[in-house]
């Protein structure tokens, strides 16, 4: 599967981004979706997933209440809706399917990891 993740950008604290990940290569529908991030210095955190079919989300617990994530199969595409950026979001976001058992949160779950796209949030 190949991942597309575009939407990143420079913006002011306060700020909103869209970020989305376009999937290609098999079937989408068929896996739970998750974004993670990673400062510089910093591991892979993870910051949203949702559930295969969508009735599920998860959210770390700095950005509940400022980012959304959600997904339209019919795109193949998850996006991830972040509001009021704080310059400590700052960071490369990825996303990725999650392909084993386990909890949304472990990146260990997820496999085909694409190329990140960079979100700086200025103070």
């Amino acid at each position: 599967v190949q991942l597309q993740a575009s939407g990143g950008g420079l913006v002011q604290a306060g700020g909103s981004l869209r970020l989305s990940c376009a999937a290609s290569g098999r079937t989408f529908s068929n896996y739970g979706m998750g974004w993670f991030r990673q400062a510089p210095g910093k591991l892979r955190e993870f910051v949203a997933a949702v559930s295969r079919g969508g009735g599920s989300t998860y959210y770390t617990n700095s950005v509940k209440g400022r980012f959304t994530i959600s997904r339209d199969d019919a795109k193949n595409t998850v996006y991830l809706q972040m509001n009021s950026l704080k310059p400590e979001d700052t960071a490369v976001y990825y996303c990725a399917p999650k392909s084993a058992i386990g909890s949304y949160s472990d990146y260990k779950t997820y496999s085909y990891w694409g190329q990140g796209t960079q979100v700086t949030v200025s103070s």
